[in-house]
């Protein structure tokens, strides 16, 4: 195991703090941080666009700028089966590596565990992070009001259907990708410029529709928004129609949905479609008084429905 973290751990991930091999990383703090974990258990270890390493960086990324922090220090903790290929696990930590530099974040501490076959399926990874806060106003759901606006940073859906085509081995003949991305780059750099985000949520397990009913839920208000608005391939509509799933219940990995100013929206949009990751941003929705609790969608009919909670995981294991 020391040889392991020595040639391989330390050796692809080595930086000041991490090459002390403390059983904790001594961080000095004065400004308000954000502290996250997630673990990540996805199967296939690797599918169109991203594999778990790549998740294991950008998702516990993306829930420190969802809180507003600039991510700057992760942890890395692996469970291993035993008899995983050495390539394999090279590959996953070649992706973190990778993965890192691109957020612009440092792993310093982390660890290992090795279980009997059958155990675990192959590896399971947690990732913890910490993160500065870049402003003193914090993004909270009590900050919603009725008449905020609702956007979206990116295309829907595309994560859920990368994994679930690899995973049964469908040849859809589409080429759907996962989105699967770090979001730092695009809203960190927002988030200090102007005042009127006023809250974050990545849509990731559940997708869209989870994450807005969590919202109502959490705000007491209602939202509306507009099918004909919603950022969405002709790929995945096509594949989710074939599927017989519905996108807006599908996890993405790259992609925010974020409350807004009503005054600030159209900048904020504008903002956000500089940046590659958010080039088919768009505002989707609003934010109103009624239906209370409710998510209802305007379909591109002219009819309206609601928009419930996931009450049953379609996908499981995607994250």
């Amino acid at each position: 195991m020391h040889n392991l973290i020595k040639e391989l751990f330390l050796k692809k991930l080595n930086n000041p703090i991490l090459k002390e091999l403390s059983d904790s990383a001594f961080i000095n703090y004065k400004e308000k941080i954000a502290f996250t974990t997630d673990s990540f258990v996805v199967s296939p270890l690797s599918f169109p666009g991203a594999d778990i390493g790549k998740l294991a960086v950008c998702g516990t990324v993306n829930d420190l700028v969802m809180q507003g922090a600039a991510p700057e220090y992760l942890s890395l903790a692996l469970i291993i089966e035993e008899g995983l290929d050495y390539k394999t696990l090279e590959r996953i930590v070649d992706s973190i590596s990778v993965n890192a530099k691109e957020a612009g974040v440092y792993f310093v501490t982390g660890d290992l565990k090795v279980v009997e076959r059958g155990a675990c399926d192959k590896i399971f990874i947690n990732t913890s992070g910490i993160g500065r806060v870049v402003k003193n106003k914090k993004l909270s759901l009590k900050n919603i009001k009725a008449k905020d606006k609702i956007i979206i940073t990116g295309n829907i859906a595309q994560h859920g259907l990368a994994v679930l085509a690899k995973r049964k081995e469908l040849d859809l003949g589409f080429n759907i990708k996962s989105d699967c991305a770090a979001l730092n780059r695009l809203l960190i750099p927002i988030l200090r410029k102007t005042d009127g985000i006023k809250f974050m949520r990545d849509p990731t397990r559940g997708g869209v529709a989870t994450a807005l009913n969590e919202i109502t839920e959490g705000s007491r208000l209602g939202i509306v928004i507009e099918e004909k608005n919603i950022p969405i391939s002709t790929k995945v509509r096509a594949a989710s129609e074939l599927l017989g799933i519905d996108p807006f219940y599908i996890a993405n990995e790259g992609i925010a949905i974020l409350v807004v100013n009503p005054d600030s929206a159209k900048g904020i949009l504008r903002l956000l479609r500089k940046h590659p990751l958010g080039k088919n941003a768009q505002i989707i929705g609003e934010v109103g008084k009624k239906p209370k609790g409710r998510v209802i969608l305007n379909t591109v009919v002219g009819s309206q429905r609601i928009v419930d909670m996931l009450t049953s995981e379609p996908l499981p294991r995607i994250c």
